[in-house]
């Protein structure tokens, strides 16, 4: 009968009965977790509970801790830490300075919480008896002393826990833990204004969860599983891993020490038992949780960072807010190396995810230099920010290159980024290619190959995917970003433009690309080139060039070759050619004599067919017999077709063999001087003597032989006779009047510039030099963007080296036109400017030019010319991509379709389209004459 006189004393045994209760626990454990169910009364159940914790646990060995003990009363001590938690909850909104009971009441809960977190016996001894509420707080009391004796109880043992001997003890512990932690956070909200009434019973309640947490990991890291573990052991541990994990995202913004600490047990159990655990792990969540964490971190950083450089503490390294931006990078690295490490162990379980993966790179590399997107931070906050985020990223990627899903997202044909990540992902796809280097050959085929079969997710090779990325940073090229260049002899070199950025990365994976991979990176330097972007293009062509140099000389031969073929079969007014031209251009300085004596074999210079071919090759590259040969093949054509064309009578239907001549003329007299000049300079004297302005007028085929006409004398001026070149300013004179190509009238300005290099004979000064100012000052004038700004290119050209000074004042008669031309000498360096004006002082014109340049409006600032570029960013794009579908369409000459694509963006304003056309100065016919 002593054991039901326990429901009526206090919860301390007398020594006569607790020899007694030892005899037969079992039986008595039995009757008391009888009792607790079968009792409605708390203060009964809680009596039952506390005799269990305090007096019966210190005398169960562990074999039997779990049945006899933790299995029975700890569920329904959870059961009952929730519904007090409620009632806490319920009954705060009262709350107040003037509510003193129920103000005295909440306290009385926190307190008893706090106190009950540690072993005492004691606990209880000070509560007063009076409201029934009291007794819900002894209830949340003896149930927190429950867990922290039984947790203290487990560390006391000698013997090596096992999961299942202990089940009930975690799952239950980290139950309360969650909630408690939940209520800490959620503090401010829950309490709302009256936070201050029990702020110092909250902090101390966090603190022993704190050390009630610490105790619960210590149990845990002593577990150890092996193979033979049941499932149910195994399932265990999992719900162990994943309840640290919801812990995890309750206490990230809690306490820093304590969610690290929390991470790095967590990863540590998985990897412990990651044989048993790896296929039931929540690889998602785990791994997205990392990801938040780390940007969360990140952003953290950059917030603090900018703070800190506003409140001009940079240098302050002691100071607050400078240590807490350290921990926050500390946080953020050691959660990057965490992610890297959890992926290292994990990766073929987290390929659903690498989607996400990819996103986390291209969010911290978007707030990071060289990104438009990243905040203007000094050098040493800047370092910080890069060691925590920047150079663990390598390392992530390192981790990811393996996995073919992670190629997909990356090389996926169809790729939509937000603009500001472009740029980060053409970053990406530079680090990757840098990386691949040390993969082996699987990785490699797997990046460098594309989707080998239909079935396949489509996805891009990686060259090709470097540079449909580079063509869409033409923003980033603009401005441009600078990037770090590459060590040099010991010593960093400057900062380099994105184009020699990845120009260098592409050169450094060719050198190391095995040769298997070549067809492949042929095809993308050809397609690369073929497009409409012009820079793009440029690229290649380095790439190109380099391969070609690095590789055999064989090897630069058959690409000549075949980039020689498709000039030939290349239309001539298209973006492609001058693309083609420019890359054959330079591959021809690379092949030896022997090589450059076999193309002419291959391509005849004296074979109308390959007229495209020699017209695109610089003669100063060949060796010199090669040369001279070319020269003489070409010079023999020319005289050939003028031949026949002054046999003819000089009719008007042969007019395309006098194109043919003088265009064979042109590629023979550009560039180096060369023996051939005189030769060259009786047929265009031929030629001009029977060019008359009034038919030049009134005949437009007769424009391009005037557009070729010009180039060639430009070249030549110093060697043409004065009527010569009045008859070449008449005939310039009557199309300028009406209305005139725009590649016509860039020839005609260069052919003004070049005048600046001869001396008119006084004789001939009255008939010239009104023709050339005449001529300038209307070109100066002239409406299209294109020519006015090599109009202003040409007559700075001019002024600078002529001697007649009286053509610039009378070029500059208009106010309008001296505006423009003083705007256009502001924008050129400072010393530039100072001795353009210097020469003119001496010209009569400085007074006029110095009162323009207080007038001129402002320059727009960086801001502004950002803002302006991401507006003209998409309707670029939307250009170079109609123009690339209607040339590879074929279906009207290129001028059509490029007026065609034009029309449709000429509803945006005028400032934008001029923008929009000088980025696409290259796929226009008026520069296409300006690429030899």
């Amino acid at each position: 009968m002593w054991l039901w006189s326990l429901r009526l004393q206090p919860p301390v045994l007398k020594e006569p009965k607790l020899c007694e209760a030892l005899m037969c626990l079992t039986e008595i454990l039995d009757l008391f977790h009888s009792l607790q169910y079968e009792s409605d009364s708390w203060e009964e159940h809680i009596r039952i509970l506390r005799i269990i914790t305090h007096v019966f646990l210190p005398h169960i060995g562990l074999s039997g801790v779990e049945e006899d003990c933790f299995s029975k009363i700890l569920p329904k001590a959870v059961t009952m830490f929730h519904r007090l938690m409620k009632e806490i909850t319920d009954q705060v909104g009262g709350l107040s300075s003037q509510n003193t009971e129920l103000r005295d009441f909440l306290r009385t809960v926190l307190q008893v919480s706090l106190q009950t977190f540690v072993t005492r016996r004691s606990v209880l001894q000070g509560l007063t008896n009076g409201f029934t509420k009291r007794l819900t707080l002894q209830a949340m009391a003896q149930i927190i002393d429950a867990l922290s004796t039984c947790v203290h109880h487990v560390n006391s043992l000698e013997e090596t826990p096992d999961l299942h001997l202990i089940r009930s003890l975690p799952m239950c512990i980290l139950t309360v833990l969650k909630e408690t932690f939940q209520h800490c956070k959620d503090s401010e909200v829950v309490y709302c204004g009256r936070l201050s009434l029990v702020a110092d019973l909250l902090q101390g309640l966090f603190k022993e969860a704190y050390a009630l947490h610490k105790g619960l990991l210590e149990v845990l890291d002593k577990i150890s599983l092996d193979s033979r573990a049941s499932d149910e052991e195994v399932s265990d541990i999992v719900t162990v891993i994943h309840s640290l994990l919801d812990i995890c995202s309750v206490i990230s913004n809690l306490d820093i020490a304590l969610h690290a600490n929390t991470w790095k047990f967590l990863i540590k159990q998985s990897l412990k038992h990651r044989p048993l655990v790896e296929e039931h792990l929540r690889h998602g969540d785990l791994s997205s949780s990392l990801c938040d964490n780390l940007l969360t971190s990140f952003h953290n950083c950059v917030e603090l960072a900018e703070q800190i450089q506003h409140a001009g503490l940079q240098d302050s390294t002691q100071s607050t807010e400078y240590k807490l931006f350290q921990k926050t990078a500390k946080m953020c690295r050691f959660f990057a190396n965490t992610l890297i490490h959890y992926i290292k162990e994990f990766k073929y379980f987290l390929t659903k995810y690498c989607s996400r993966f990819h996103q986390l790179y291209l969010q911290i590399v978007t707030k990071l230099p060289p990104s438009l997107c990243a905040p203007a931070l000094p050098a040493a906050l800047s370092g910080e920010l890069s060691a925590a985020a920047a150079v663990p990223m390598d390392a992530f990627l390192l981790q990811l290159l393996p996995l073919g899903q992670f190629a997909d997202v990356v090389l996926q044909v169809d790729l939509q980024l937000n603009p500001d990540q472009e740029l980060p992902h053409c970053l990406l796809l530079a680090s990757i290619m840098g990386q691949l280097t040390s993969q082996p050959e699987e990785v490699l085929q797997l990046w460098y190959a594309g989707n080998q079969f239909p079935e396949e997710t489509p996805r891009l090779p990686l060259y090709k995917a470097i540079f449909d990325s580079f063509r869409r940073c033409d923003v980033e090229r603009k401005v441009p970003v600078l990037l770090p260049g590459v060590m040099l002899k010991g010593q960093a070199q400057a900062r380099v433009s994105l184009h020699r950025h990845i120009c260098v990365q592409l050169c450094a994976s060719i050198a190391a690309l095995p040769p298997k991979h070549f067809p492949m990176l042929e095809r993308c330097l050809i397609d690369a080139v073929l497009q409409a972007d012009t820079q793009t293009a440029l690229l290649a062509t380095d790439a190109w060039c380099f391969t070609a140099r690095y590789g055999s000389a064989e090897l630069c031969f058959h690409h000549v070759l075949l980039v020689a073929q498709l000039v030939k079969t290349c239309p001539t007014e298209c973006y492609r050619m001058s693309h083609l031209g420019i890359l054959l251009k330079r591959l021809v300085f690379l092949m030896t004599p022997k090589h450059q004596e076999q193309l002419m074999e291959h391509f005849p210079p004296s074979e109308l067919e390959n007229r495209a071919v020699w017209d695109n090759i610089l003669f100063g590259a060949l060796s010199q017999d090669t040369r001279l040969r070319a020269e003489a093949d070409m010079i023999s054509l020319a005289q050939n077709a003028l031949t026949d064309w002054r046999n003819s009578g000089y009719k008007m239907v042969q007019v395309d063999q006098v194109n043919v001549a003088l265009s064979s003329l042109l590629s023979v007299v550009r560039g180096q001087p060369s023996p051939t000049a005189q030769p060259a300079v009786e047929m265009i004297t031929e030629v001009w003597l029977r060019m008359s302005p009034a038919q030049v007028r009134s005949c437009p085929v007769l424009q391009d032989t005037l557009q070729l006409l010009l180039s060639v004398t430009a070249a030549l001026v110093k060697n043409a006779e004065p009527h010569i070149l009045c008859q070449a300013l008449s005939c310039l004179d009557a199309v300028v009047s009406g209305t005139c190509p725009d590649h016509l009238l860039l020839a005609a300005l260069d052919f003004l510039s070049s005048m600046g290099k001869v001396f008119v004979p006084p004789e001939s000064q009255s008939q010239v030099l009104p023709k050339l100012s005449g001529l300038f000052g209307v070109l100066l004038a002239d409406k299209s963007w294109l020519v006015q700004q090599h109009a202003l290119e040409a007559f700075s050209f001019f002024a600078e080296n002529t001697n007649h000074e009286e053509v610039i004042s009378q070029s500059l008669c208009v106010e309008e036109t001296k505006t423009r031309v003083v705007r256009f000498l502001s924008k050129v360096s400072i010393s530039s400017t100072a001795d353009f004006f210097l020469f003119l002082i001496t010209r009569t014109v400085a007074v006029t030019c110095l009162r323009l340049l207080q007038t001129l409006s402002p320059q727009e600032n960086a801001e502004l010319r950002l803002q302006r570029l991401r507006e003209e960013s998409p309707v670029l794009q939307k250009f170079l991509q109609k123009l690339q579908s209607a040339e590879t369409a074929c279906s009207p000459p290129a001028a059509e379709s490029e007026a065609a694509v034009a029309s449709e963006v000429s509803l945006f304003p005028e400032r934008t389209l001029n923008w929009v056309m000088r980025s696409c100065r290259f796929a226009s016919l008026a520069s296409l004459a300006l690429s030899g």
